[in-house]
């Protein structure tokens, strides 16, 4: 079953979500609490209360000279939350049965079924940039390529290769070919056919018995996911809200210069294992060096801010990464990214990035239990956002992840930087983009 995000993100993977590149420059309205100078505050508690967790995400003692921090107890903020419907539960088991398809050997494509295609298009009898794809994948009548492609794939065999007579829209997206008489040569590697819900088939794919067993625990799970989505939608605006009522005074260099050498070095890690040189991945994503640089310097800036906001936070009110409570963060972490381990999770991340995740964590869960929840029921917009990606920066893992844009299907979508070598030359033009 697919798992929705939950509030556990690694800061090398969401900072900028959180804290939004170049935010400081967008924020009004800036409340001074306690952490600002003018306040004055008893010594001896305040050491106190410092002195709660060993861990610091900043360099300075003081986050006070660098930062104003906004209100962030007594909020009103809103946790809206999904009825999962029938429909819902339905949608998700077609989803397996069609995950979990027969490979058909003998017969013909049937609308709905799964098929493994290759296929090469020419225009005038040349072929085209993005016209032709190998073992391309797509479901049978979903409606992502263009008219006449997909039926002309129904009564197909195994193995058959066929030629299919199409033009392209008058109104298509790639005015090259727009209005265009095409001839695609097909020809079907393999196809599979949704399995049939019964209890056989539940018996044997998944670890129920009958298919009522299985259909409540499907929706049990739905439901698990959408209160694991209100919650991390409900964390997140609560975040938004304190960042967006604090301002950055100054920056620690030291802080700067270090998270600028560890967004660098995160990027050339991921740009190594996808078998890329920097400059081509640079390129791809269609970035000059002084652009890379600016890129690198607004994000070490947007996460100096953030754990300073955080810092700040925890030194007023004694939070602590070291108490009880934390063990249940690490165990969002864990379940969140599937490793099996703490130390795991650390040896590839790194202790600070972990312990700049669980700090933010920590906060966040303190700003919503000090702060007044109205439960409501998400509107329809609400719904359609809830599958976007909410780490919507292009920032560490992320940029390299959006490195190609993939054509096949009617919605945009991001390949890693080590899949874009391997789908550029396959995006095609068949599609309705």
């Amino acid at each position: 079953m697919k798992k929705k995000t939950v509030a556990a993100m690694l800061v090398m993977c969401m900072a900028l979500s959180a804290t939004a590149c170049g935010g400081s420059d967008t924020k009004e309205t800036k409340t001074e609490t306690t952490q600002d100078t003018g306040d004055k505050k008893d010594s001896a508690s305040s050491d106190k209360k410092t002195s709660a967790s060993a861990v610091r995400l900043v360099s300075v003692s003081d986050v006070s000279k660098y930062v104003t921090i906004g209100e962030y107890k007594g909020l009103t903020l809103d946790r809206a939350s999904v009825t999962v419907t029938d429909d819902d539960v339905q949608a998700e088991i077609d989803h397996n049965l069609e995950e979990n398809g027969t490979e058909v050997n003998d017969g013909t494509v049937e609308e709905g079924d799964s098929v493994t295609i290759n296929f090469t298009g020419t225009i005038d009898g040349k072929e085209f940039d993005g016209g032709s794809a190998e073992d391309y994948d797509l479901v049978i009548g979903e409606g992502g390529m263009i008219d006449g492609f997909e039926d002309g794939i129904i009564g197909m065999k195994k193995g058959e290769t066929k030629e299919l007579d199409l033009t392209f829209p008058d109104d298509y997206y790639e005015e090259s070919v727009a209005g265009k008489p095409v001839v695609f040569k097909v020809t079907l590697q393999k196809f599979t056919r949704p399995s049939e819900l019964n209890d056989e088939w539940v018996a044997a794919n998944t670890e129920y018995k009958t298919v009522d067993e299985y259909r409540a625990a499907v929706k049990k799970e739905l439901e698990e996911n959408e209160t694991k989505s209100a919650d991390y939608d409900l964390y997140s605006n609560a975040w938004s809200e304190v960042l967006a009522n604090s301002e950055v005074k100054e920056y620690p260099e030291e802080d700067v210069d270090k998270a600028v050498e560890a967004y660098k070095k995160l990027n050339e890690n991921y740009v190594k294992e996808a078998g890329m040189e920097m400059s081509d991945f640079l390129k791809a994503q269609g970035m000059s060096e002084e652009d890379y640089e600016e890129d690198c310097q607004q994000y070490a800036e947007s996460k100096v801010e953030q754990n300073l906001i955080v810092q700040g936070i925890m030194d007023a009110e004694g939070l602590s990464l070291d108490d009880d409570d934390i063990q249940t963060l690490k165990d969002e972490l864990l379940s969140e990214y599937g490793y099996e381990s703490f130390d795991q999770l650390v040896a590839y991340y790194g202790e600070q990035e972990v312990n700049e995740s669980l700090a933010l964590m920590r906060v966040e869960r303190f700003i919503v239990d000090n702060a007044t929840v109205n439960e409501t029921s998400a509107t329809e917009a609400d719904v359609a956002n809830e599958d976007a990606d909410p780490e919507s920066e292009n920032t560490g893992v992320d940029a390299a992840e959006d490195t190609t844009e993939d054509n096949a299907s009617e919605e945009d979508s991001s390949d890693t930087a080590e899949e874009s070598e391997e789908t550029a030359s396959e995006d095609d033009v068949a599609n309705e983009g």
